[in-house]
Order: structure tokens, then sequence, then C-alpha cells
């Protein structure tokens, strides 16, 4: 009774029918859309969605007690889509946040150690994996379409040049780092057409090889070099610091010590470009799945924790842009 309420208040868009465990049949939504079929395996499993949708839906479909019988995952989850925002506001839910939101500094406290395992769990996988869904630079971060015509590869090329621009390279020979610096493609870029001297940073075994052996086969070794290190641990000076889809991985707990680090080692009058995935809300908390089972220390940030955390370290806010 309490899964069919649960249901019934979350699901009022699209075509939904749920079969439960004993085979009782109930369908959800204003019939429009595609119809999706789910089955429900076991007496626990609705009870488990019931108490945390975030984490349960996801595992049930892994170990096969939720079953599309019709309709395929990619139409439930549209269905999911266009119900979020009941979802988010289910009182369920809304006690799920309340739980979650204070844990998020400790969820996401990732000292040296652990931030290599967290990087590990997700990075150090086979490259066949991410071939899969990357262009062909691994280029892992939002793409930057311009038109609705271009290549993934045309898109990613365009986020490359958008954020060099953006790094005022004014003359050739400046020091840059990347921190992050993932499978090398932007660091790679920078020294090929900027003619900068890059340090790429990652905690990614993995990474960090493909990175090296690009840069010799492009025959760039001599101006972008790779290392296995994490960004609290590097020396030196630098023109320019980037950071590409890495400040996800920091940690809200960590953004003033990532801050404080970036001061360190930028020139008197150096230039850092922070790129990252934020929220549109006020801090929150991980999705719990992704948590889990993706991107361990995880965090997307908002808008107000970042700027308050570059304010008190003394460093200066000149341009923001939002890529929707």
């Amino acid at each position: 009774m309490l899964a069919h309420s649960f249901f019934k208040a979350v699901i009022t868009t699209g075509n939904l029918t749920v079969v439960d465990a004993v085979g009782t049949r109930v369908a959800y939504g204003d019939g429009t859309g595609k119809p999706v079929t789910l089955r429900l395996i076991g007496r626990m499993t609705a009870l488990r969605v019931l108490l945390n949708p975030y984490l349960h839906v996801g595992e049930a479909y892994m170990n096969g007690t939720l079953v599309i019988d019709e309709g395929t995952v990619y139409d439930f989850l549209e269905i999911a889509a266009k119900n979020m925002n009941n979802l988010n506001s289910h009182p369920m839910r809304r006690w799920i946040r309340r739980i979650g939101v204070p844990l998020r500094h400790l969820r996401t406290f990732n000292p040296v150690s652990r931030a290599r395992r967290n990087v590990a769990h997700h990075y150090d996988l086979s490259g066949e994996l991410y071939d899969l869904f990357l262009d062909d630079d691994r280029q892992y971060s939002c793409a930057y379409f311009d038109s609705p015509d271009n290549t993934l590869e045309e898109a990613q090329t365009a986020k490359k040049r958008h954020i060099a621009a953006k790094l005022l390279l004014d003359k050739p020979g400046m020091n840059i780092l990347d921190i992050g610096s993932g499978w090398g493609g932007m660091g790679l870029y920078l020294a090929r057409e900027a003619e900068a001297n890059v340090t790429g940073v990652t905690l990614s075994e993995e990474q960090l090889k493909v990175s090296r052996d690009r840069a010799e086969k492009d025959g760039l070794a001599d101006r972008a070099e790779f290392h296995l290190r994490d960004y609290r641990e590097e020396p030196g000076t630098y023109d320019r610091i980037v950071s590409v889809g890495m400040f996800e991985h920091v940690g809200s707990s960590h953004y003033r010590e990532f801050f404080r680090k970036v001061k360190s080692l930028l020139a008197e009058d150096g230039v850092m470009l922070l790129h990252a995935i934020g929220t549109m809300g006020p801090p929150g908390a991980t999705n719990p799945w992704l948590r889990k089972y993706i991107f361990p220390g995880g965090y997307t940030p908002s808008l107000s924790e970042v700027t308050a955390a570059i304010e008190d370290v003394g460093l200066y806010i000149t341009d923001i842009e939002i890529l929707r």
C-alpha cells in the first residue's frame, strides 16, 4: 500500500505499469508516451525502492529484482526524468535530503590516500570501456556544441579552443599546470596550439600511461609532461592553471584547501580557469547510487559554495560562464 501511494504521487506523467511480487498490476501516469511495464521480484524490493529510490531503483535493476517487461531502460528513464520534480518534492525525498546534506562533508572527505582510491575506482578501468562513449581525444567533461550539427569530436575541440581563449595565452613558452589532466588531451592541445610548457597531474595510473604515450607519439614530450601526483603535492609556480572536470572529485570539505593551493601555485599575474559541472540549486548531497558505484567521494558543487571558497582565500573572480 505504501509503495502504491508512493508511485501514484510521483508518476503523474507517462505510461507506467508496475507488477508487484504477488502479480498485482497497477498503472500510473496520464497514459501518454511509450508504455513501460516494471516487474518487482521479491517482497522487499518495493520497500527498498520506497525508502531510497535514488539508490535502490538502480540496484534492483542491476541485481535483477526490477525487470522491464515492456519498453526499454531508456523509456523508463524518460518517464523518471519527466516526473523528477514530483520525486524531489516527495516527503521521502525531503527526509533523505535532511539526512544527506549534513553528511556531505563527511562523505566527500578526500585526503590524499582516499582520493587515490576513489580515482582508481573510476578511472583505472579498461580503455576499451571509455572508447565506447568518449571522443577520439578522450575528453571526459562537457563538450561545447556551438551548433547542433557538431560531431562529438568537433564539440570537444570547440571546448578546448574556448578554454584556451579564456586562459589568455598571449605568448609562447608559458608554464601551465593541468590539475586532473585525464588522458592528456587538454594538456597536449595547449602544448601544441599555444606552444606552452604543460605539467599535467592525475591520480590514475591508467590515465598517466596513456598521457605519456600520447606525448611521445605526438612529439610533445619535451613540452608536455605528466605525473602521478595529487594537486596538493604539486610544487612550483605557474603562469596559468587549468582544471577540467576534476573539481567534482575535490569534495566540499576541501574547497578552501583547493583554492589555497591554487593561489600558492599561481604567479603574481597568473590566471586559473576552473571548468566543472555544477548544480542549479543550493548545496545538497550526491545521488547515493552514483556515490556508491560511479564516483565515490564525488560531489557536484553549487555556485554559492565555490564562490564563497574563492573569496575566502583571496582570489579574484573575473569571469563566470554557465553553459547549460
